[in-house]
C-alpha cells in the first residue's frame, strides 16, 4: 500500500476524503509538497494555484463537516493544460503573447468537474500553441521526462503527464488532434482516454472553436490522463455533460450493450517499421487480454496506413492556410520549423482533393465500422517507436519523416474520431512500453474495460522519483 498521499489514485483519494480518513486539506498539502520538491527539476507545472487550491480544499472539508452532500470527486487534485480556460489564470498556450488571456469562466469540463469536487492544482507546460509533440514553450521553456532527461516527456500535453508519472497530481486535463493526450503517455509510463469526437463540450473564451480550421472542428477533443485506468473513467463520467457553448457536443450513453470480447492485435501497423521492443509490448498486452477472457487475434484493421496518410494531408492545409500566420507571428521557432518540416513530407490539397478526402473520411470510417462490428477492440502502438532523444522531430527533414510514420497509428484514430485509452505494458531499458486500446465511437466503456483487464495483470509503472 502507499505509503504517501501523493501515491494514491484519485478514486482512493476521493474515498479517504469521503470517509473522513484523511481531509482535502491535508491531501491538497501533501501534494503542494510533492510539487515543491520535484518540480524544479521537472519544469512540469507551470503555475502551482497553491492558495486557490487551500482555500477550495478548506471549502471542501467545511462542507463535509456541515454534512453536506458532496461529489465522486470531493478533494481530489488535478492539473489543467495551459490551452484551457481556468477561471482567474491566464489561457496562455505556453505563447508569451498570450499570457494576460485571464479566462472569466472555467471551459465546460473544467466547471463540471469542478462540480464534481476537483480541485484545481497547477497549470502545466505544452509547447507553443500545440505545435509540437515535445513541451517546450516560450513561456517556461523545457520539460523533462521523468525517467530521462534526455528523451522527450512528448507533447503536446507532456507537462500533465510528467507531473502525473512523478505524483504532483492523480488527474491532468489535456487534448488531442495528433496524439496530445496518448503520445505524453506513451513517453511518460501513464494512461490517458482520447474520448470520440464530440464526447466532450470544447469552448476557449479566446477562440470560438465553431469558428476554427476544420481539421479542429473534426477531430481535436478534450481528455482526462491519470496514472490508474479506473480514474480515467471516474474523470470521463464526470467531464462530458453539455454545454450550450459548444452545439457540436454529443449526448450519448456511457455504458452500451455488451460487446464481442474479440480484439484485433496489431503489433506491426502496415505503413511502415515498428521497433522490435513496441511490438513486443502490444503481444504482452494481447496475452494480457487472452489471460482475462478475451479472443485476440493478430490481423491489420482497414486502410490503416491510407488514414494517416489522409490525415496528413487533410490537418497540414487547413493548418497552412489557417494557422500558419498565427506561427510565424508569434515567432515560434521550432513551431514553425516543424510545421515546415510536416509540410515537406506532405502532398498539400486542392479544393477538389480536399474534397475527395473528406469524401474518403466517410468511406474508411465504413470500412472501421464494419471491421469493429467483428473485432470491437483494436490493440497496437501509440508510437512506433520509444520515446525518443529531444529533438529528434525538428532534427532533419529525414527524422521528421520517420518520426511522421511512428505516428500512423496515432493519427488514424484522430482521422476517424474513435475513442482510445493509451496505457503503459512495462518497461524497455528503463523506459516505458506503452499501447492504446482503440474502440467503436462512444465505446469508451468498452476501451476502459479492457484497459483495466491489461493493467491488472500488467500493473501501472508510475508514479516515480525523477532521475
Amino acid at each position: 500500500m502507499p505509503s504517501e498521499l501523493w501515491q494514491l489514485s484519485a478514486a482512493e483519494m476521493a474515498a479517504r476524503v469521503r470517509t473522513r480518513e484523511v481531509s482535502a486539506r491535508e491531501l491538497i498539502d501533501a501534494h503542494l509538497e510533492r510539487i515543491a520538491s520535484v518540480n524544479p527539476d521537472l519544469n512540469a507545472i507551470t503555475i502551482v494555484l497553491e492558495s486557490e487550491a487551500q482555500e477550495a480544499a478548506d471549502a471542501a472539508d467545511a462542507a463535509i463537516a456541515r454534512g453536506e452532500p458532496i461529489g465522486p470527486l470531493h478533494g481530489v487534485p488535478m492539473t489543467v493544460k495551459e490551452n484551457i480556460d481556468l477561471r482567474g489564470s491566464a489561457t496562455t498556450s505556453g505563447v508569451r503573447a498570450n499570457a494576460g488571456q485571464i479566462a472569466q469562466r472555467d471551459a465546460p469540463h473544467i466547471q463540471q468537474l469542478r462540480a464534481a469536487g476537483a480541485i484545481p492544482i497547477g497549470r502545466t507546460n505544452m509547447p507553443d500553441d500545440g505545435m509540437r509533440w515535445h513541451t517546450e514553450s516560450q513561456l517556461y521553456g523545457h520539460t523533462r521526462n521523468p525517467w530521462d532527461a534526455a528523451r522527450t516527456p512528448g507533447g503536446s500535453s507532456g507537462g500533465d503527464a510528467a507531473a502525473l508519472a512523478a505524483g504532483c497530481a492523480p488527474l491532468g486535463m489535456g487534448n488531442d488532434i495528433g496524439g496530445s493526450l496518448r503520445c505524453p503517455s506513451h513517453c511518460c509510463g501513464t494512461v490517458a482516454l482520447r474520448p470520440s469526437f464530440a464526447r466532450v463540450c470544447r469552448s476557449n473564451e479566446f477562440g470560438d472553436p465553431n469558428a476554427q480550421y476544420l481539421a479542429a472542428q473534426l477531430m481535436a477533443v478534450h481528455g482526462p490522463m491519470a496514472r490508474h485506468v479506473e480514474d480515467l473513467r471516474l474523470a470521463i463520467t464526470h467531464m462530458m455533460g453539455p454545454d450550450l457553448r459548444d452545439p457540436r457536443h454529443i449526448t450519448a450513453p456511457f455504458e452500451g450493450p455488451a460487446l464481442p470480447r474479440r480484439v484485433a492485435l496489431v503489433p506491426e501497423p502496415e505503413g511502415g517499421s515498428t521497433d522490435p521492443t513496441v511490438a513486443a509490448g502490444v503481444r504482452a498486452a494481447g496475452h494480457a487480454l487472452a489471460d482475462a477472457g478475451y479472443e485476440v487475434d493478430e490481423r491489420q484493421p482497414p486502410s490503416l496506413a491510407e488514414a494517416a496518410d489522409r490525415y496528413w494531408q487533410f490537418l497540414l492545409t487547413d493548418l497552412n492556410l489557417a494557422f500558419v500566420e498565427k506561427v510565424r507571428a508569434h515567432a515560434i521557432p521550432d513551431a514553425a520549423r516543424v510545421l515546415d518540416l510536416l509540410t515537406a513530407n506532405t502532398t498539400l490539397l486542392d479544393l477538389p482533393g480536399y474534397q475527395r478526402v473528406l469524401g474518403r473520411r466517410a468511406g474508411i470510417r465504413l470500412e472501421w465500422s464494419k471491421f469493429q462490428a467483428e473485432w470491437p477492440l483494436v490493440v497496437g502502438p501509440v508510437f512506433t517507436v520509444p520515446p525518443w532523444p529531444v529533438g529528434w522531430d525538428v532534427e532533419s527533414l529525414e527524422t521528421n519523416a520517420a518520426f511522421q510514420e511512428s505516428l500512423r497509428f496515432v493519427v488514424t484514430v484522430n482521422f476517424l474520431g474513435l475513442p482510445a485509452v493509451a496505457m503503459p505494458v512495462g518497461l524497455h531499458d528503463g523506459l516505458p512500453q506503452s499501447v492504446q486500446v482503440i474502440g467503436p465511437s462512444f465505446r469508451e466503456d468498452a476501451c476502459l474495460e479492457a484497459a483495466a483487464c491489461v493493467e491488472e495483470r500488467l500493473e501501472p509503472i508510475t508514479p516515480i522519483d525523477p532521475r
